[in-house]
Order: C-alpha cells, then sequence, then structure tokens
C-alpha cells in the first residue's frame, strides 16, 4: 500500500501534520465516491439499485462533512476563510475575495 499523500518524509513530519495530510487525503476520497455515485445513479434504471446507491452517496456526504469539520477545527485561517464563503448569499466570486481578506486576518 502506498502512502502518496505525503509529498515530504513522513518520518521527518510531525505527527499532526501526518493526521492532516490523512485527513485531506480521506476528503478527497469522499469527494471522488461522491462524484462516481453520481454518475452510477445518473444512469442507473433500476429503481431499487438506484435507490441503494443514493442511500450510499448519502453516507459519502456525512463522511464528507466530517472530515472537512475535523480539518476546520485544526486550521484557523481555513476555518475563517470557510466562514465568508459558504453558507452565503450573492456572488461567490466576491465572497472568495472577502474570503482572503479573512484568513490573513486569522
Amino acid at each position: 500500500m502506498g502512502f502518496d499523500q505525503y509529498h515530504e518524509p513522513p518520518e521527518e513530519m510531525s505527527a499532526e501534520a501526518r493526521t492532516f495530510a490523512r485527513m485531506i487525503a480521506s476528503l478527497t476520497e469522499e469527494a471522488e465516491a461522491i462524484g462516481w455515485y453520481h454518475q452510477r445513479i445518473s444512469l442507473e434504471a433500476d429503481d431499487e439499485a438506484r435507490a441503494i446507491m443514493q442511500n450510499a452517496e448519502q453516507e459519502e456526504y456525512k463522511h464528507f462533512a466530517m472530515d472537512l469539520e475535523f480539518l476546520l477545527r485544526r486550521t484557523p485561517k481555513w476555518r475563517a476563510a470557510m466562514q465568508e464563503v459558504l453558507f452565503t448569499e450573492g456572488d461567490i466570486v466576491e465572497a472568495g475575495e472577502e474570503a482572503e481578506e479573512a484568513a490573513e486576518d486569522a
């Protein structure tokens, strides 16, 4: 099994940095799984099979959210940036610009 989530020698990294890398990898894997289920569901003709896939996809949403929250709780600058963009109204790009400023101040 490879450990390609590390771009630096893992033995030189702190335990915190290795955990962060693992959680980033997990977040990525959950996002990929959501995408895969979305594709499968869009093509599946069998109602029962589609319902099972939709149920599984919902689990991936939950896992993605938990991974993201874990990372946000440990990365104040990231959390500050996210709070300016997520669950807001208006122009997303403008919110992103404001998020950069918020992250700099955190």
